[in-house]
């Protein structure tokens, strides 16, 4: 399904094939050969969505530009199955397998590998042909690359990458923070309520 999205409409390449169940939404770009696969949603929510020829974006993957960061994915990637890619830029020949996760203002290097439920952290940047092992954590610049029970030195190098303020423009320490998170972040989906189907 195709939809305008703040009066943007998805542009694919004619040779681009769609399954009939994925949703893209908005301002999105598909080029030569990109195939979308069952269930998949493809969203500009206040960024672009570009993605390059020969990429695979596989069932259930999801795939955000957002407000202040694009979501490029580069030629000849491979999305997996329950990918997550918001607002980050993923270069070409890169294998982000099942479950992973990338996330704002992050950059995945040419030829990387983010392995099963890995994540790749905000405004994190993984330089050409990095491995990140299933279930790791990379996070900061240069890229902590840890396993998941090392949470305190993940920890140290994700506070300051300060996801609430980057993401959300709100400081951490906010009392309600999660009241004025949800209703900020509900306000801004709230602009589907006029979304059309093209």
């Amino acid at each position: 399904m195709l939809y305008e999205h703040q009066g943007q409409s998805p542009k694919l390449h004619p040779s681009a094939v769609v399954a009939p169940s994925a949703v893209i939404s908005g301002d999105v770009e598909l080029g030569e050969r990109v195939q979308v696969l069952h269930g998949a949603v493809i969203t500009a929510e206040g960024g672009p969505v570009r993605i390059g020829a020969g990429t695979v974006v596989m069932e259930n993957a999801v795939i955000r530009g957002v407000s202040g960061n694009a979501a490029v994915i580069g030629d000849h990637c491979l999305v997996g199955p329950h990918a997550y890619v918001s607002g980050a830029t993923v270069e070409p020949e890169v294998f982000l397998a099942t479950g992973s996760r990338v996330f704002n203002g992050a950059v995945v290097g040419r030829g990387s590998e983010v392995r099963i439920d890995a994540v790749v952290h905000l405004k994190t940047e993984l330089a050409e042909g990095t491995t990140v092992p299933i279930g790791w954590v990379a996070v900061g610049t240069p890229a902590l690359i840890a396993p998941p029970n090392e949470h305190e030195a993940i920890w140290e190098r994700q506070r300051e990458l300060d996801f609430p303020e980057y993401v959300f423009g709100l400081d951490r320490d906010t009392p309600d923070l999660m009241v004025q998170l949800t209703d900020r972040y509900g306000a801004r989906l709230a602009r589907h309520a006029d979304d059309r189907e093209v």
